[in-house]
């Protein structure tokens, strides 16, 4: 059984060429990983499956839940394919984008996508490439758009073409989309990312074939996307700052400011928050990350992100194992600063008139007073253990609960250890086991206090009405390793 994390914040890792075997996916674990990203633009349903395979047969090694993040593709933007491969597009000139399959040359190409000459007008940003090459549109007729080359240089075939200004209408998922996400659901999938939205409905189409069979993270990667991030919060279960696309569609000084708002608005409404793309870019190539790479990791930790991702360095880099450790550092670095908590606190989250808000908030402040060295916590469908990860009380929060499918999910929620264990049935039983549990997960030691929350009547979701303070003595040392 894997220890605690002497942290709260959680790593999330991408699987690929370079973490798919089965003594690869173990050592990222031991090294930090708390989840793990399955990529669906690369790669066949297969592969994906033994990925879960592997993850799951760990998972009951280990004891321990296991979260996996499935990544839609979402619609990819691409220009057709180019005589030769590609071509010179030269600044100052005229380059034209149509709907002629022919190949194209250093004048024109092939736009496979109809919708897009519906929805762009004069002075329209076309960025391909991520955004090496920039085309302003100085006209659009039905089936051609003629733009100047802003800044130009060599494109090859099938680039990505990104369009900063403008709603796009298309649907945020494709058919491939639909094939993945059946997929994923069938090999159990805990979260489900989904690309490319724009507004609330694509959200919504997606929960309509979800339902509650996994939670949906939003990832939020199109500027449209932030006008209306509340209504995308209230639908999501979590949400992504994928700063990919964000900064290719936005001035690189313009998204540092949309990540702190992204971030604080997704603590303000108790969902996950992932921070991701280019953490630590040059690890994939390298043993060691760049000053300015931990900076930016530890940023997100002091904002009070409740994730923070690699992509590359973990699925396709030379040095994976590394790279989780480097985010293990980071992030126990950065919570033993004297000013971590201020720091984080800094984002108000006003409780709701709840009982479970009102305790939550209440829980918060007697760990500090008392000096508590956990909080144990027991829940249905997870949202106790959501309601305190907001308020992020200085100790970590021991989660226990009967369904796997919450214990999987809360494994992208800070501070936050799940346990997958039976329910209790009255008073006495859940302090005891609270006792035990804390004790045999190294939460706290004889003489520590402990918070205890929990609902009554038992086993019952959303009941949270309970909170309890004990004190571990040398009696509950006894025993305790049988508890299941």
């Amino acid at each position: 059984m894997l220890k605690p994390r002497a942290r709260k914040v959680k790593i999330l890792a991408t699987l690929g060429p370079a973490s798919s075997s089965p003594e690869m996916i173990r050592a990222l674990v031991e090294a930090g990983a708390d989840a793990f990203r399955i990529n669906m633009s690369h790669g066949s349903q297969a592969e994906k499956a033994k990925l879960v395979e592997t993850i799951r047969a760990l998972e009951k090694s280990l004891h321990r839940p296991m979260t996996i993040v499935f990544d839609l593709q979402g619609p990819k933007l691409r220009v057709g394919k180019f005589r030769g491969g590609s071509a010179n597009l030269e600044q100052g000139r005229m380059f034209v984008l149509d709907r002629n399959q022919e190949p194209g040359d250093a004048t024109r190409v092939e736009l496979p996508h109809p919708e897009l000459f519906k929805a762009v007008r004069k002075d329209t940003w076309l960025l391909i490439d991520d955004g090496k090459i920039r085309l302003r549109v100085a006209a659009v007729e039905d089936d051609k758009i003629a733009a100047v080359v802003e800044v130009g240089g060599k494109v090859s075939n099938n680039k990505g073409v990104n369009v900063p200004d403008v709603l796009i209408p298309i649907p945020a998922l494709t058919d491939k989309d639909r094939s993945d996400l059946a997929f994923a659901l069938e090999q159990g999938a805990d979260y489900i990312a989904l690309s490319f939205v724009q507004r609330p409905e694509d959200v919504a189409e997606a929960r309509e074939l979800v339902d509650d069979k996994a939670a949906l993270l939003a990832k939020i990667e199109k500027p449209q996307a932030i006008d209306r991030l509340a209504e995308i919060l209230e639908l999501a279960d979590a949400v992504m700052v994928a700063r990919g696309d964000l900064g290719v569609e936005l001035p690189p000084e313009g998204v540092p400011p949309l990540q702190n708002r992204i971030v604080a608005a997704a603590r303000k409404a108790g969902k996950p928050v992932v921070v991701a793309t280019q953490m630590l870019e040059s690890m994939i190539v390298s043993p060691t990350p760049t000053r300015a790479e931990v900076s930016d990791v530890a940023t997100a930790i002091y904002e009070g992100a409740d994730a923070v991702m690699l992509s590359a360095e973990s699925a396709a880099g030379a040095y994976p194992i590394e790279a989780v450790q480097m985010m293990d550092r980071i992030g126990r670095s950065v919570e033993a600063d004297p000013v971590y908590s201020a720091r984080i606190h800094f984002t108000e989250t006003p409780a709701e008139a709840t009982t479970a808000d009102a305790l939550s908030e209440s829980a918060a402040q007697i760990v500090h007073i008392l000096s508590a060295s956990a909080v144990a916590c027991y829940t249905s469908s997870g949202s106790t253990a959501r309601r305190i990860a907001r308020e992020r009380a200085q100790v970590p929060t021991l989660a226990m609960t009967a369904s796997m499918k919450v214990a999987r999910r809360l494994g992208l929620q800070w501070g936050v250890h799940a346990v997958h264990t039976r329910d209790v049935n009255n008073f006495e039983e859940m302090v005891g086991k609270a006792k035990r549990m804390v004790l045999r997960h190294h939460l706290a030691e004889a003489g520590d206090k402990v918070l205890i929350m929990a609902g009554v009547p038992f086993k019952t979701a959303g009941s949270t009405n309970v909170i309890h303070v004990v004190k571990i003595t040398g009696d509950e040392l006894e025993n305790y390793s049988n508890e299941v």
